[in-house]
């Protein structure tokens, strides 16, 4: 039988000393017993998930965490969420992140716009696709501020992007001029011409004359990034023999495990958001352990915490972690005869900078055989003392599912 392996995310958790919290950082700050116990239990390091070629996204971060390096597998973060969707990419075929943001003179003052609903954001696609759309150009509607731009090629009229094609993500341009952050390279004319048609388009529509009048901010402007072709990545299966599944409210997530071979497990009331249903993704997860041999949870809340530079916010969202998912899935555990956990987020995403940054993350196992080295707390500076360090943090999947620790 298969041992029974827990990976638990927190996103965007490793941070930087904070004056506020008296040069402690969130993870410190925080009253975490769980994760201190697996800490105490077993043995802490640190990964580094994103080379230093790639922007510090999820995208790279996460595939990396999973265990599949993004030298060989990574084509770009909007093909995996278009995975997500079930959407198929022919081999001339690119997706292209579309989100929904909020610019007011050439400053992205929030690159969510102020958390649209789906359905909103569903109302203002079908307008862009409308007017702006076209048998190759395909905007398709996800969750909340994150979209999709599906562009439809073929034989005779490629794709004009390549990897060369450069974009930037809007969450690392928050309180930042976007005048020098539109795309460039192949394709650029193309989606820059896209994001500017969207101001137009977008200024007096109905949707955002009804949030201004609610007194939300409107969304703006289209933000077109993170575009690539098809990936294809060996099945998680196939490489550790292990059946797993995913538990996450975003669909970047969503699109990994489609595209590793695991199964999805959607929680009602799981937002990708602070309000998540914390609880409801831990009893998931143990129940979970009842079918699959390795169980993901991912959750977004301290890296959006991060965005909008709420460090109480941060430490709210640890804590809820620590208590609703990472105890009760701990104790579940231990009732089976062989066992890990592992809780580790996929890249820093400091308060002080509200973006994504490269750098080592840190990470706890405990389980069987697993030796607890001399540290007894979960954090950075811990992790930084650990003799366990992994360069390219797609290396430590394999050490957590077959070595002795």
């Amino acid at each position: 039988m298969p041992r029974k392996t827990v990976i638990i995310i927190p996103d965007g958790c490793a941070d930087l000393p904070v004056e506020s919290l008296h040069g402690k950082t969130p993870l410190q700050a925080a009253h975490l017993p769980a994760m201190d116990g697996i800490a105490k239990a077993g043995v802490v390091g640190q990964s580094n998930n994103v080379p230093a070629k790639y922007t510090p996204g999820s995208e790279v971060a996460n595939m990396s965490l999973l265990g599949y390096d993004p030298d060989v597998y990574f084509t770009g973060r909007a093909p995996i969420e278009a995975a997500a969707q079930g959407i198929q990419l022919g081999p001339h075929d690119f997706a292209i992140r579309c989100n929904l943001v909020n610019v007011q003179d050439q400053i992205m003052v929030d690159c969510t716009a102020d958390h649209i609903s789906s359905a909103e954001a569903a109302a203002l696609l079908a307008s862009a696709q409308e007017t702006l759309g076209s048998n190759s150009l395909q905007f398709v509607p996800g969750v909340s501020y994150r979209n999709l731009l599906i562009y439809r090629g073929n034989a005779d009229t490629p794709a004009p992007f390549s990897n060369d094609s450069r974009t930037t993500a809007p969450h690392d341009l928050t309180d930042l001029s976007i005048s020098d952050d539109y795309p460039r390279g192949p394709g650029s004319d193309l989606l820059t011409g896209l994001m500017e048609a969207s101001v137009a388009l977008f200024r007096d529509h109905p949707i955002n004359q009804a949030r201004i009048a609610a007194g939300k901010k409107p969304a703006t402007n289209l933000w077109l990034w993170g575009l690539g072709g098809a990936p294809v990545l060996p099945s998680f299966e196939s490489r550790f023999h292990m059946r797993g599944a995913m538990i996450t409210a975003v669909d970047l997530l969503r699109g990994l495990a489609a595209l590793v071979g695991w199964d999805r497990i959607e929680v009602e009331g799981a937002t990708g958001y602070l309000d998540t249903n914390y609880a409801g993704k831990g009893q998931a997860a143990i129940k979970a352990l009842e079918t699959y041999d390795v169980v993901c949870v991912h959750i977004e809340a301290p890296d959006e915490a991060s965005h909008e530079g709420r460090c109480d916010e941060k430490i709210k969202a640890l804590e809820s972690i620590d208590k609703h998912i990472v105890a009760p899935v701990l104790e579940a555990l231990k009732k089976y005869p062989d066992y890990r956990i592992l809780v580790m987020p996929d890249h820093p995403t400091p308060v002080s900078t509200k973006k994504h940054s490269h750098g080592f993350v840190p990470w706890a196992i405990c389980g069987t055989d697993v030796t607890p080295d001399e540290f007894g707390t979960y954090d950075e500076v811990t992790a930084a003392a650990s003799k366990y360090s992994f360069e390219s943090g797609w290396q430590l999947m394999e050490t957590l599912i077959t070595k002795k620790l």
